[in-house]
């Protein structure tokens, strides 16, 4: 078996997509024999984009033995689609939250429908299959592949690292710390959660952030707030653009809040681990927003890995990460008052629920996992030919 995988997230640049793209494929070395398309950053996008379709010409007349085609993405595949010269291999595509709900009417009536001229769909939580299959997508060609997780991540309970870390970013001491990571993107409801439950908590938590976050607005930012906000949206949407960051900042400088929060930028992953593991819990509060969606939820179980108790919304692919009282607890969207009990609640006074919590995540999730489950996959569909 002989596959050639197309990806244009890939490292160096990084991402959950990135490190999804590089662990299938290099992970694929075990199984099958593998080539690559990958975008490294080398040139444009454009120019990446422009030239595909001759490169993966290029790459079947050199090796004549492969026998599948697998994107990684949405974007990658509806380029694909206007490609010529190899419809006789299969080809599968990987479909991501976004990938599914991208509120453009064009790409939802005229592109979304055509990916079933793939011969198969893989979603990478039950949620995102099923808003495929609401858009057109044949059930029959749609199967669900989660995430994986690197099984390295692991608890870093000591205490001497936690206060040098406390120290070195001026926590404040004998609080309980609540800790969220990522982008500030709008549907990680990031600064609803300021806003609506912080205010609801006791004093003695504390709210520790860490993720990029850029405190005054850049050329883009000026350049944005000039569009139309439909155009700024889709924008926003399209590129991963951070849409609550202008709110969050709004939020860190309020008197009300600022002695309530911590903000401490993007983190290596070695003080993420000491962080995590010393919290009083990690939250994901992600809320509805409109063409938008989380495809999976990947930072909910690196955060369980680290030995965290995850808290995290009961909406999207987030609860194909997160089983409800097996590896975190789900909480209802967009309740400000759930958010304030579930908080609250005495969860784990031994720390034996956590480790159970972690337990499950690592026994139920991989990388090896993800990879098995894609190489059978493949070896199915190589099983039967083509016809057409």
């Amino acid at each position: 078996m002989e596959i050639l995988f197309v990806s244009h997230k890939y490292p160096p640049a990084t991402g959950g997509m990135e490190k999804q793209s590089y662990e299938l494929i290099e992970g694929m070395h075990a199984h099958a024999i593998v080539r690559k398309i990958v975008y490294t950053g080398e040139e444009s996008y454009f120019q990446f984009f422009r030239k595909l379709n001759g490169r993966i010409l290029s790459m079947i007349h050199r090796y004549p033995k492969i026998g599948i085609i697998h994107f990684n993405d949405g974007l990658i595949a509806a380029v694909g689609l206007w490609h010529v010269g190899y419809t006789h291999l299969r080809r599968v595509v990987t479909l991501h939250g976004l990938d599914v709900v991208f509120p453009l009417k064009v790409y939802q009536r005229f592109i979304l429908p055509r990916f079933n001229r793939y011969d198969h769909i893989v979603a990478v939580s039950h949620a995102t299959a099923t808003a495929a299959i609401r858009r057109g997508i044949d059930k029959k060609k749609v199967s669900v592949i989660a995430n994986g997780i690197d099984h390295q991540l692991e608890p870093k309970n000591n205490i001497e690292d936690w206060e040098q870390f406390r120290h070195k970013y001026h926590l404040p001491a004998h609080r309980k710390i609540l800790v969220t990571l990522g982008r500030p993107v709008k549907r990680k409801g990031f600064s609803w959660f300021i806003r609506e439950v912080l205010p609801l908590l006791p004093e003695e938590y504390h709210l520790v952030m860490a993720g990029p976050l850029s405190k005054e607005p850049s050329k883009v930012d000026k350049l944005l707030a000039g569009l139309p906000e439909r155009c700024r949206t889709l924008y926003m949407l399209f590129m991963g653009y951070p849409s609550d960051q202008a709110a969050l900042c709004t939020l860190l400088n309020d008197p009300a809040y600022d002695k309530k929060i911590t903000h401490l930028g993007k983190l290596p992953l070695e003080e993420v681990e000491i962080l995590l593991s010393h919290a009083e819990a990690f939250l994901m509060p992600n809320i509805k927003v409109e063409g938008d969606m989380e495809g999976f939820g990947l930072v909910c179980l690196e955060a369980s890995a680290c030995g965290a108790l995850v808290l995290a919304s009961a909406l999207d692919g987030i609860t194909d990460a997160i089983q409800h009282q097996k590896n975190g607890i789900q909480v209802e969207p967009e309740n400000a008052e759930a958010w304030s009990q579930a908080i609250q609640h005495r969860w784990d006074t031994e720390g034996q629920q956590r480790y159970a919590f972690r337990k499950y995540t690592l026994n139920h999730f991989g990388w090896d996992k993800m990879v098995n489950d894609y190489a059978v996959l493949f070896k199915r569909l190589c099983q039967h030919k083509k016809r057409g």
